[in-house]
């Protein structure tokens, strides 16, 4: 009976031990778990605010590319029409803005804006852009 009640005791000690060492770990491994969540709550914030970064300039890249992209359309699709067949609108503008420029050639688009090359008198050529109004969409050349 003794050797029964002593193995007993042993057993018992035995798993006390054993429950003592996991609960040991467990402790540690609570603030090592803490500490590495932690680290990738930042690396998260790190990566996020990464992304409002690129999100931005991919932004302002947009909006460059929009306005490259209306330049080009101001210069695109305009068909060539005699410089009597430009509205006298277009030509009194020309006449008032660019004194003594003439227009040597006339191009007119389908919105009915008018892409004008110019001769000025000092022998320099400009490109200016109007409406069928005589209001200037894009002017290259400095008023005189």
């Amino acid at each position: 009976m003794k050797k029964l009640i002593l193995s007993t005791a042993i057993v018992l000690g035995g798993l006390t031990a054993a429950t003592a060492q996991d609960k040991e770990p467990t402790a540690m491994n609570e603030q090592k778990q803490t500490a590495v969540e932690a680290q990738v709550e930042s690396r998260i914030e790190a990566a996020q605010d990464v992304d409002a970064v690129v999100e931005t300039e991919a932004t302002v890249a947009t909006d460059a590319e929009t306005a490259e992209i209306a330049a080009a359309d101001v210069a695109q699709d305009y068909k060539e029409v005699k410089a009597s067949e430009v509205p006298q609108t277009v030509q009194d503008a020309v006449a008032k803005d660019f004194s003594g420029a003439t227009i040597s050639k006339a191009y007119v688009n389908a919105q009915g804006d008018y892409k004008i090359e110019l001769a000025t008198a000092d022998a320099k050529k400009a490109t200016v852009y109007a409406n069928a109004k005589g209001e200037w969409i894009k002017n290259e050349l400095k008023k005189q």
